[in-house]
């Protein structure tokens, strides 16, 4: 199956899905190929609102384009009521919503909405420790000094916000959280942490651990593919070195602990075989971090090469195997993603985030649209 024909297919699940879903948004399904629901109230509404902008920039449906418009006016709707929005995974949401209708078109409310939720983001910024929390409240006992691998890829709204504003502070703050993702997440051997601890009151480094992982030295697949991801993007806004270097030693980790299809289990240091659940969602992720990382390395690169390979190895996979092709039983693109493994939550589903990406490999592929991480 070729990029286009496969595109084709997640347009008419994705039509339907408009019909289905209403002005809620998918999360993860529940075994049953049928998506949960929720109103503004996860990390994840994001992802459906992204999948319907990149739908549209290919098909210039106006069905999808007003389904579009409709959920990022939720998300407005979301900032005015203060909902669920204390926690850093703000980036997600509104990249996706806000900072995708501004990029596709031009509209300056949703640039300003995408500014607003930059300043929201900027509140979890703690000035001692230096770094973004991730969960809780200002000051928690447990949570208060802990920061997590996927905030690489909220930073974008900020180096964002300072493109669009000028104004330094948003891109500094964002620098220095990757830097100490950079210092204190990814391990020597080039595997990461899912979270790492400091000391909220001092700044001192603690300790990593995980949350989603199987355990606090394991590596956790959707974690490494978004630092590959998180730190290829890094290094587009701030041009640093060491932030490119990072994304391919993750990356080149990545590729060396894959086996059989090619399709990431759920976490590294667990049994790499049947009945291990798998996440294809880490592994589209992963497609789109290199297909990112391609695009700063040089010709001459030593990885250049096994890294391309390593992207159509993945797409054919998860074309041929996870992918569902338009069948109208089933609401997502990709079988066979884990949310939670750990916490027995959707261990083996569909995940709004794993089809999102899906489609953004799938159109970067086809005619070189990325999704909505940086103005084009």
């Amino acid at each position: 199956m070729n990029w286009k024909t496969a595109i084709e297919h997640t347009l008419v699940t994705t039509r339907l899905n408009i019909k289905r879903f209403g002005g809620s948004f998918p999360i993860v399904s529940l075994g049953d190929g049928k998506y949960h629901l929720t109103d503004h109230t996860s990390w994840t509404e994001g992802f459906w609102s992204g999948i319907l902008w990149l739908s549209y920039e290919y098909s210039k449906d106006p069905e999808i384009h007003a389904a579009a418009i409709r959920t990022v006016d939720s998300f407005k709707k979301r900032v005015e009521a203060e909902q669920s929005l204390d926690h850093h995974d703000i980036g997600f949401l509104y990249s996706l919503s806000a900072k995708a209708r501004w990029i596709v078109d031009k509209d300056e409310d949703s640039r300003l909405l995408g500014l607003q939720a930059a300043d929201i983001l900027m509140k979890r910024w703690r000035s001692v420790p230096q770094l973004f929390q991730a969960w809780g409240p200002e000051g928690d006992v447990n949570d208060g000094g802990r920061i997590i691998i996927d905030c690489l890829m909220n930073l974008p709204l900020l180096y964002w916000a300072t493109e669009q504003t000028g104004d330094r502070r948003y891109a500094d703050c964002a620098s220095i959280q990757a830097e100490k993702s950079r210092r204190f997440l990814v391990r020597g051997d080039d595997s990461s942490y899912h979270t790492f601890y400091f000391d909220q009151l001092t700044g001192n480094a603690i300790r990593g651990g995980t949350g989603q992982g199987f355990q606090d030295g394991s590596t956790w697949t959707r974690g490494q593919a978004w630092g590959v991801y998180g730190f290829a993007l890094a290094y587009r806004y701030l041009k640093e070195p060491r932030f490119l270097e990072t994304s391919k030693r993750l990356a080149r980790y990545f590729l060396e602990q894959l086996s059989g299809d090619g399709i990431a289990y759920w976490d590294f240091d667990v049994p790499q075989e049947p009945p291990t659940p798998r996440d294809s969602s880490a592994s589209a992720i992963f497609v789109c971090g290199i297909l990112e990382l391609l695009e700063h390395l040089p010709e001459g690169d030593p990885d250049r090469d096994i890294l391309a390979e390593a992207v159509g190895k993945s797409m054919d996979s998860l074309l041929e195997l996870y992918f569902t092709a338009g069948s109208p039983a089933e609401e997502g693109f990709l079988r066979h993603g884990s949310y939670s493994v750990r916490g027995n939550s959707s261990p083996d589903d569909f995940m709004i985030w794993g089809d999102y990406f899906f489609l953004e490999a799938l159109l970067r592929l086809q005619q070189g649209v990325p999704g909505y991480w940086y103005e084009r």
